[in-house]
């Protein structure tokens, strides 16, 4: 009997464990009924109430064709879920939109100008407004300019056209970091004669003034001058807004902004929440978060809000896939504290307030931890445990196969994927671009064992400066602000380096680019990475202190290596790559564990780099690239390339690859390669450099015709529409003698001069005008 009774216990679990239940939502349903297809219910919150309460049971909630417009957060707490896997998915793909926002029904009434008003219901507040599907601008300083570079337009007389508001308060004001590291957000919350009190200003962890220059301000009737601006007066309960030409009000679909988070799971690493799934789900109409952006991330340049369209706190298993986040106000997705075995794949996110997929631990899973840049722990006070102190972070979590784009719209510290007190993260398959900053960023050594791989990461440092395309900080447990101390510290305690750093990161098999910045940006301190089968299409790559780096079997198109401030015995290798102009070292005196073994393109640039004790079996030449003008940069079988070491690079992985996703996604402009072992760099028809072309001056007659000193310098052949060099007063025929305090000879000094220099936001540049030296400050962004 006991046995028959053992039996039957087992037979009744497996049973239980394998019940499936299929709830139904429509927008005509009711949420008294059962939720059946016959009787389905109404609100997305209530199937998930019921759901949850399935003890043991496999739940699919299924939702019909419609927008959901959410009242409050779906909150998927653990110690409420009894059922064994949840999902949430549109019924037979049909298209499902989960809205933070409201839809407001409106009585339109003529203002002036142009501009109506209506009132709007008590308690109803908002930043953001749509009308038919489309997000409308908050009157602002100056008007919006959908081609300037900085947000949407900017004035440097943005916070003296606030002070001459009658009534400024709940203005705000918008900034780039002084440094155009990131930016700032102020709430003006008054003014005392003609100064304005602000609130704000802790979205950086970098602290400093305001940009003197990229500023502008918003959310004020004054400023209420163009067709697609409004503004809501909260106090009066009244709506303003200035109708474009198409927009017909009293059929027009208007919508505001409601929840800043739609769905929230959250438990914790003893009690998880399991194997919940979205699939198939558009989310759109989160409000804005950049006031709430403060917590700082240890010693990098971020801080952060823990919040995002959905916020996973606390997880395993649980997925995100297929599903569209656009035009919402924050983060898309943030998987915050304790998350594992979390998967984000074939997700199309885009147009955001602040970053699309974050990964942030627990800054008390970090030991010693710092706070600030200038912060440091002594020795004696250091906890010298390595690793972390708790397991509340992200690990081994992936987002793959998607398509990211136009993050930071609002906020500039923002990001494609960012990674943080996180470990064995996997970023894979992605295609990024259109970002303020860099388009995948790790902020830390903590910690580490990172895949990167067969990314597309482009058009990336959009907005702001000294960044790249990617970018970490290794500001661990052995760093320090006093360069001098860290020297000493490391010197007698090396087993100090990878306390946090524990696990090797790898970043393979990608494909960066950045114009304003590097294409791969090893910051501060960031330590024990694995680089190679890398295409960087202009930016090249930047290697700063840290230790324990191998570089090898990269491609750097038009760029080369830049190693800056090493240490000694960092244990750094870079080998067996193609760098196409000569190195650019920065303040080195020790060239680590091994340089060697790569191609250069001319012999000056090899004979440059032998004389500062490096590369002695590496070689000149042209890498013969089979098809450098569309991007293949497989080398032919007699490429000196193949005597080196160097491997040939698959060409046809990078990016997404779901099809209808990749069918979509835009492609990084393929470079024109200035082949310097050519000679054509610097011919006759000139080399491209900021938008225009410049040539090297040659012989006696252009250095009489021209008034030079020499026969030096770089010869002005066009400017180009809208440039940067014409932007900076380069006229034709100008001939740039000196750049950044350095000499010109050739075209090719001059972009050696601004490719290292890159990170900046201009330099100046003496250029020969009608025989006649002129000072010129060079725009780089």
């Amino acid at each position: 009997m006991k046995q028959i009774f053992f039996f039957c216990c087992i037979m009744f679990t497996v049973q239980l464990a394998g019940a499936q239940t299929v709830l139904h939502v429509y927008g005509n349903g009711n949420d008294r009924q059962a939720g059946t297809a016959a009787k389905p219910l109404k609100t997305v919150n209530r199937a998930v109430e019921l759901a949850m309460k399935r003890k043991g049971e496999q739940v699919k909630v299924l939702l019909h064709g419609g927008t959901y417009y959410l009242e409050k957060e779906i909150s998927l707490q653990a110690v409420d879920m009894a059922c064994s896997s949840l999902e949430i998915s549109a019924y037979q793909q049909e298209k499902v939109f989960i809205s933070a926002g409201r839809l407001l029904s409106l009585q339109w009434k003529p203002w002036k100008n142009g501009i109506y008003v209506a009132s709007v219901p008590a308690g109803v507040t908002f930043e953001r407004l749509y009308v038919n599907g489309r997000l409308q601008v908050l009157a602002r300083y100056p008007n919006y300019d959908s081609t300037a570079k900085v947000f949407h337009g900017t004035a440097k007389d943005a916070l003296d056209h606030a002070r001459k508001w009658q009534h400024p308060e709940n203005g705000y004001v918008h900034a780039l970091h002084a440094s155009d590291w990131g930016g700032f957000h102020y709430r003006i919350i008054g003014k005392k004669d003609t100064t304005l009190t602000l609130e704000g200003g802790w979205q950086n962890n970098r602290p400093n003034g305001m940009h003197p220059e990229y500023r502008f301000v918003e959310n004020n009737l004054e400023d209420l001058d163009v067709a697609g601006e409004w503004y809501l007066d909260n106090n009066a309960r009244q709506l303003y807004y200035y109708p474009s030409g198409d927009v017909q009000l009293s059929q027009a679909r208007v919508e505001a902004a409601r929840l800043k988070n739609s769905i929230v799971l959250r438990g914790s690493a003893a009690a998880p929440v399991k194997n919940v799934t979205l699939r198939g789900l558009h989310f759109l109409h989160n409000e804005r978060t950049f006031m709430d952006t403060r917590e700082p991330l240890l010693r990098s340049d971020w801080t952060i809000y823990r919040g995002g369209v959905v916020l996973f706190d606390g997880t395993e298993n649980c997925h995100i896939t297929d599903c569209e986040f656009s035009e919402v106000g924050g983060n898309a997705i943030m998987l915050s504290n304790y998350n594992y075995h979390d998967t984000i794949s074939g997700c199309y996110i885009h147009h955001l307030g602040a970053s699309a997929v974050c990964f942030v631990g627990d800054v008390k899973a970090v030991r010693s931890p710092n706070f600030r840049y200038e912060d440091f722990t002594p020795y004696a006070q250091l906890d010298k445990t390595p690793g972390p102190a708790s397991n509340n972070y992200p690990r081994e979590c992936i987002v793959t196969n998607s398509l990211i784009h136009h993050a930071g719209e609002i906020e500039k510290q923002a990001t494609g994927v960012e990674i943080e007190i996180s470990s064995a993260i996997t970023v894979s398959h992605n295609s990024i671009y259109n970002t303020p900053r860099a388009g995948i960023n790790i902020g830390d050594g903590c910690f580490g064992g990172h895949l990167l791989a067969y990314n597309d990461v482009f058009n990336t440092v959009m907005e702001t400066g000294d960044h790249g395309a990617f970018n970490s900080w290794g500001r661990d447990r052995y760093w320090a602000p006093d360069r001098a101390y860290m020297d000493s510290l490391t010197a007698v305690h090396p087993e100090l380096i990878l306390l946090d750093a524990q696990q090797i990161t790898t970043i393979r098999n990608n494909r960066f680019r950045c114009d304003h910045g590097w294409d791969i940006d090893l910051d501060d301190g960031s330590s024990n990475y694995h680089i190679y089968n890398n295409v960087c299409l202009n930016g090249g790559l930047k290697l700063r202190e840290g230790f324990h780096r191998v570089v090898e079997n990269n491609i750097m198109v038009n760029n080369s290596f830049h190693p800056h401030v090493w240490f000694k015995q960092s244990g750094d290798v870079f080998t067996h790559n193609i760098v196409t102009r000569k190195y650019f070292p920065i303040q080195i005196s020790d060239w680590g564990k091994q340089v060697d073994y790569n191609l250069f393109p001319d012999a000056a640039s090899l004979q440059e780099a032998q004389h500062n004790g490096t590369d002695a079996h590496s070689i000149a030449g042209d890498p013969q690239f089979i098809d450098a003008a569309r991007g293949n940069y497989r080398v032919a079988d007699n490429s000196p390339a193949l005597r080196i070491g160097f491997h040939n690079i698959a060409m046809d992985s990078f990016g997404v690859m779901q099809p209808a996703l990749r069918k979509i996604a835009q492609q990084p402009e393929i470079p024109v390669f200035l082949n310097p072992s050519s000679g054509a760099a610097a011919g006759a028809e000139g080399l491209v450099l900021l938008g225009g072309k410049v040539k090297s001056i040659v012989g006696l007659g252009e250095r009489s015709a021209y008034g030079l000193a020499d026969e030096s310098g770089a010869l002005v052949l066009s400017t180009g529409e809208n440039s940067l060099l014409s932007s900076s007063g380069i006229k034709v025929k100008d001939v740039i003698i000196t750049a950044d305090g350095k000499k010109v000879k050739t075209a090719n000094d001059l972009l050696d001069i601004v490719k290292a220099a890159a990170w900046k936001d201009k330099i100046p540049v003496m250029v020969m005008r009608n025989q006649q030296p002129r000072e010129i400050i060079l725009r780089l962004k």
